[in-house]
């Protein structure tokens, strides 16, 4: 689905650091819990996610790169979209009236833990922004 949002000339085992940290901190941005965050990964068992967590670094497969790279993207999306930060920061945990949404927030959507709906969430604030 998302296969040209990773660039090919760049080995997957050298994004696993910098995506580790950049999720970290996205996650401590939008206040998500140890379950929402482990969810938006995959659900990678506990001892992988803490060892990531702890080592803010590991091999991550492609299925993890490229759900961290639709969060990043949906981070991006709400930083353009709203001027005020805690505000875009926020917007993840409203409730939506967009037909998308069906009156829940962006985040109930991503954590049903198909990856479909990281993508369908980025798509969306895409649209937004015009793109």
């Amino acid at each position: 689905m998302a296969a040209h949002l990773l660039p090919e000339t760049v080995p997957t085992a050298d994004l696993g650091g910098p995506a580790l940290r950049a999720f970290f901190n996205l996650a401590e941005r939008w206040g998500l819990r140890i379950g929402d965050q482990r969810k938006l990964l995959g659900d990678p068992p506990e001892s992988t996610f803490y060892k990531w967590k702890r080592q803010q670094a590991g091999s991550l497969s492609r299925d993890v790169l490229e759900r961290i790279s639709y969060l990043l993207g949906i981070y991006k999306d709400l930083q353009i979209l709203f001027n005020d930060p805690q505000q875009a920061d926020n917007w993840v945990h409203k409730a939506n009236k967009a037909p998308l949404f069906g009156g829940q927030s962006a985040m109930q959507r991503m954590l049903s833990g198909n990856v479909a709906d990281l993508y369908v969430v980025r798509q969306y604030l895409d649209a937004q922004r015009g793109w």
